[in-house]
């Protein structure tokens, strides 16, 4: 095999990795869009508190029977790893819930994902490379596209909106940090831990929110959205957003996740008889437009351009 052909198939290959990463990450976006469905009713029966240990215990025990043989390879980086990005992923679900007791559910979903803008910038910080300019129109074009979909009225800032903002910065940082430790350090450990450390720091968290676990009510619908949330949201959601992040970069990953909000819209349209307004597909439109943009670099125009170029 020469050189060339050696690179071509570098190429080819690296391409595949970054197309299966995105439609891992939209599959990510999917399960958790439709968790909207799932635990609709289920904050009325179990503190949050309770919900975020259950479910991350359960996803930490799925996760732990799977892949046990990797174990082995713990060590104290990836564990310091894990517990940072547990940490970041406790704190970011604990002020988006305790800010939507505040807020509307609209501005709620709205802020939490401002991520999209956050991430380029803080990834240029800390990398020092500065954002394409096609990123930065992908990541305006979503965030506007969200807002179609979510918000209404009243657009003042309250208590509850600023949790909800700081949420948006700790989701950031979460995406930035997998994207940072997943280049030395296996994605499937990384996954596990996080998902420990956060059931921990929410078993912590029990402690002092005063929630009795006595008030809890026990049926079979907070069963289903307990395994739903551990399994198939924890567990699942956020193994292929910690594996798929290896290949593509935060900026990429941040915008194919926020499809979750397009996800949300269908699944509650179809499954709940919510009304899809004419606002709200042009919103879902919008951001389609913007995954389009980061998927393509707008290369497509930058050839247009060279075929007219080489037409005159």
């Amino acid at each position: 095999m020469t050189v060339n052909e050696r690179g071509l198939k570098l190429i080819v290959s690296n391409k595949t990795k970054k197309i299966l990463a995105s439609s891992g990450l939209l599959g990510a976006s999917l399960i958790w869009g439709f968790a909207f469905v799932i635990v609709k009713n289920a904050f009325d029966l179990v503190p949050t508190i309770y919900m975020l240990a259950f479910r991350f215990t359960i996803a930490t025990i799925a996760l732990a029977i799977i892949f046990w043989k990797k174990l082995g390879g713990l060590n104290k980086k990836i564990i310091g790893e894990g517990a940072i990005l547990g940490a970041l992923l406790f704190v970011s679900y604990l002020l988006q819930t305790e800010g939507c007791k505040y807020t509307t559910a609209g501005k709620n979903a709205f802020l939490t994902t401002t991520y999209i803008i956050i991430v380029p910038f803080l990834y240029w910080i800390i990398t020092r490379k500065r954002p394409a300019g096609y990123v930065l129109i992908a990541a305006f074009l979503a965030i506007a596209g969200i807002g179609l979909l979510s918000l209404q009225g009243n657009l003042s800032i309250n208590y509850g909106d600023v949790l909800t903002l700081l949420c948006g910065i700790g989701y950031a940082i979460h995406l930035v940090g997998i994207s940072k430790f997943t280049k030395k350090s296996d994605p499937i450990l990384l996954t596990v831990l996080q998902m420990f450390f956060t059931a921990i720091f929410s078993w912590i968290g029990t402690i002092f929110t005063g929630d009795s676990f006595g008030v809890i009510t026990v049926s079979m619908e907070l069963v289903m959205a307990m395994l739903y949330l551990g399994l198939m949201s924890s567990a699942i959601g956020f193994l292929l957003q910690t594996v798929c992040q290896k290949y593509v970069s935060p900026n990429v990953a941040a915008l194919l996740i926020s499809t979750e909000a397009i996800f949300g819209v269908v699944f509650t349209t179809i499954f709940l008889g919510e009304v899809m307004t004419t606002r709200m597909i042009i919103g879902c439109t919008i951001i389609l437009v913007a995954i389009v943009i980061i998927e393509t670099k707008l290369d497509f125009l930058k050839r247009n351009r060279a075929r007219t170029k080489a037409n005159v």
